[in-house]
């Protein structure tokens, strides 16, 4: 039986409820028994108090303050406290726990995972932002506070699983997979017509419209470049992407014998939450099961960065060091927002993080300085300034 003290940051996300799902699922399989102690969400206050009126953690938090009596109503009678507003949120995030999941999207999520990180609780990760902000330092701050990082996208979950931590002198290379997304196979000249709706629509995962959208541009894939030479400090040139539509194998770990190991699954993200929530253990619940025989083949091919260039961008990111890779990720979020506020078309997406890029300067973030989430956080500021300047720009242009 696992049981575990649990928060979830970002519940109420694709990541946060199939966390939650997960829970009660391993619970009515008698595997586990979780107590909650913080729920935090945006502003869905229905799924919120629905959640915590299910769950009957300590608080419930709205990143919303102007929703903060909303929420109090939905959850009149349970006991439940109700707070609003980002320093709740923070609050939420070092309340005592034994298990954090830091899934809130965006750079909106930095300061409640590096709260989190600090508390020497297992943080199980799904904020990209937080590893490409400032990973050393993150990494560094989870370390000295005595807890534990797990990766929960499922590409990092994948090497976690097969890499040796005791001995990394025994890897050669990371391969990190990809599905392609939705436009694999479309001419590049035709992704000039690309709309919101058609990037939302994965073919594998079901996941939020903005990860959507970095899929269907590949920029998710650089981000977990960076991600990947951050977690397991490996050169980002032995960080290699192949593409894998099936998305079957989640990532590969090659060793200096020539071995490769690949991690397999079924593409549903509930398995390496899972792995995060047990680990060392392994959690027993109706996971979905693969069946090699009914799948009959798995492909791969190499990825296109001439078509899809937010791969080459963050590749070149991590090999500038200092504040690009900051850079490169608020520039494309600014970008896949904007296009998905049809303010942006969709190969515009890459061209104003190359900008932003060029434009930008910073001075980086030091591993294991106690204001490394603050400085990363200046550096966002800023480059989502100059890429709000380089859209405006070029809509005058239109």
């Amino acid at each position: 039986m696992i049981a575990r003290r649990v928060s979830v940051l970002g519940s109420t996300g694709s990541v946060g409820s199939s966390t939650l799902d997960l829970m009660e699922q391993a619970q009515g399989a008698g595997s586990a028994a979780f107590e909650v102690e913080a729920l935090t969400g945006g502003a869905n206050i229905a799924r919120l108090a629905e959640q915590a009126r299910r769950w009957r953690p300590r608080i419930a938090v709205t990143a919303d303050p102007a929703r903060l009596n909303e929420l109090r109503d939905a959850l009149a009678g349970t006991g439940v406290e109700a707070a609003a507003g980002p320093d709740a949120i923070v609050e939420a995030a070092v309340r005592p726990a034994d298990w954090i999941m830091a899934s809130i999207v965006g750079a909106a999520g930095l300061r409640s995972a590096w709260a989190a990180a600090g508390t020497g609780a297992t943080l199980a990760l799904a904020n990209k932002e937080s590893l490409v902000c400032c990973g050393p330092a993150l990494i560094e701050r989870v370390r000295r506070s005595g807890g534990r990082l797990i990766p929960v996208d499922s590409e990092h979950s994948a090497i976690f699983q097969v890499f040796p931590a005791e001995a990394p002198e025994r890897v050669s290379k990371l391969v990190l997979t990809a599905s392609g997304g939705p436009f694999r196979t479309l001419p590049r000249a035709a992704m000039t017509r690309i709309t919101p709706e058609q990037a939302v629509a994965h073919p594998n995962w079901s996941m939020g419209a903005k990860i959507s959208v970095d899929s269907a541009t590949m920029a998710n894939k650089g981000l977990e470049l960076i991600e990947a030479a951050y977690l397991f400090d490996i050169p980002g040139e032995r960080v290699d992407v192949v593409v894998h539509p099936e998305s079957i194998i989640h990532s590969l770990v090659e060793y200096v014998d020539g071995s490769t190991l690949a991690q397999m699954g079924a593409p549903d993200m509930r398995t390496p939450i899972a792995c995060a929530l047990s680990w060392p253990d392994r959690l027993a619940w109706p996971a979905p099961r693969l069946d090699l025989a009914a799948l009959g083949r798995l492909t791969f091919e190499a990825p296109d960065e001439t078509r899809f260039p937010a791969l080459r961008l963050a590749r070149e990111a991590l090999a500038a060091g200092g504040s690009a890779p900051i850079v490169f990720n608020a520039a494309n979020e600014v970008a896949a927002l904007a296009f998905l506020d049809r303010r942006l078309g969709f190969l515009n997406i890459a061209a104003v993080v190359a900008d932003t890029l060029e434009k930008a300067t910073g001075a980086g973030v030091s591993c294991g300085s106690d204001d490394a989430c603050d400085a990363a956080l200046a550096v966002d500021a800023e480059a989502r300034r100059i890429a709000g300047d380089v859209i405006a720009s070029l809509n005058i242009a239109a």
